[in-house]
């Protein structure tokens, strides 16, 4: 026994390898190794034999199990540590530039109208893109036969087979929205709503979806005046420089007076120049908010009225930073995207221009 622990220990020690460690093992302690075959002549011992075999064959196998063990350890740190003197990195060099990510123009224009009109005391509200029938059309006092609520121009949802039920539609305006803040709040009331809406509809200065961006003032004593002096100032913070307004009278079944309002503008080379010149742009519809309206928001037009006017964000982004095509807007062209998007820390505010 006490050759072939020399034995054994020594051509452990002297290992090279993982795979010439494994062939030690089963040459000892294997089925057929050395250290098992001197096991199996327990059998043939007296009593008394193996009383003095047994425990030193078993205290032998332990004591090279231990070596084998220990040596496979040291096998693998030794591997390791060449592993990684050979596999370094220098973890001070620069990284690789990765690329980011530009806010699109409609993001921006958002927030900057958000701004703007925050400032002026107007709330956010927010609503469903899914809307039913009576919100989109009835509340506003949309008759049944206005061309609006053909399938021409308005997207319907699809309904089973012998369901009688107001079908729901994509919203084709964000003035749902004012009859859902109307009921909820009540009057006197001052917010806008932003958001994505639909209509049917696909050329250079159109798209199936696009954003609005509404306002809405309610209380006792607001007048058409109120509404100039709020778009005056909106498009003079919006554009930078004073822009003056003018009201043409319109009709939308919503509003009573109702006007589309243009703004000061030249054309230079095909491009338009706002707030100089002598043309006039159409940007824009307005009005006093119908008393109809008023009744299905929950409010007495007889004691409370106000203004309420839509604009196009898309196209005031258009207008803002030259953006010739609509449909560019929605084409997810990375090479549009990085030429008008703007930088994560170009954050909109007033008092650092928008």
């Amino acid at each position: 026994m006490d050759d072939l622990r020399e034995k054994y220990l020594t051509a452990i020690a002297g290992a090279g390898d993982e795979a010439a460690l494994e062939e030690l093992r089963l040459a000892a302690v294997g089925k057929k190794g050395e250290v098992s075959l001197k096991m199996r002549e327990l059998g043939k011992m007296t009593p008394e034999e193996r009383q003095v075999a047994g425990p030193k064959l078993n205290a032998l196998k332990d004591e090279i199990n231990s070596a084998l063990s220990a040596k496979k350890v040291a096998l693998e740190d030794a591997a390791l540590e060449a592993r990684l003197a050979d596999e370094w990195l220098d973890v001070t060099l620069p990284a690789r530039e990765r690329p980011r990510g530009t806010i699109h123009p409609v993001s921006q224009v958002t927030e900057e109208v958000t701004a703007i009109l925050a400032d002026m005391g107007f709330a956010v509200a927010e609503g469903p893109q899914i809307e039913d029938d009576w919100h989109n059309f009835d509340a506003l006092n949309i008759p049944s036969h206005h061309p609006a609520r053909t399938e021409m121009d308005t997207f319907y949802m699809a309904r089973a087979e012998g369901d009688d039920r107001a079908p729901n539609v994509l919203r084709t305006h964000t003035s749902p929205v004012q009859i859902r803040s109307m009921l909820d709040q009540g009057a006197p009331i001052r917010i806008i709503c932003p958001g994505r809406v639909y209509r049917a509809d696909y050329d250079q200065t159109h798209t199936p979806m696009f954003h609005q961006v509404e306002g809405l003032a309610i209380d006792r004593d607001i007048s058409m005046a109120n509404l100039k002096w709020v778009l005056e100032e909106f498009f003079s913070a919006f554009f930078g420089k004073p822009v003056k307004t003018r009201f043409r009278a319109s009709h939308f079944p919503f509003t009573e007076p109702s006007a589309e309002v243009d703004i000061q503008c030249s054309w230079e080379g095909g491009a338009v120049k706002v707030g100089e010149g002598d043309d006039w742009l159409e940007v824009l519809g307005s009005g006093m908010v119908h008393p109809k309206v008023l009744e299905a928001g929950g409010i007495d037009p007889a004691e409370w009225q106000g203004f309420a006017f839509g604009i196009g964000i898309d196209r005031l982004a258009m207008l803002k930073y030259g953006i010739p095509d609509l449909r560019a807007f929605f084409d997810s062209d990375l090479r549009w995207l990085r030429h008008y998007g703007f930088s994560a820390l170009q954050v909109p505010t007033l008092h650092g221009g928008l």
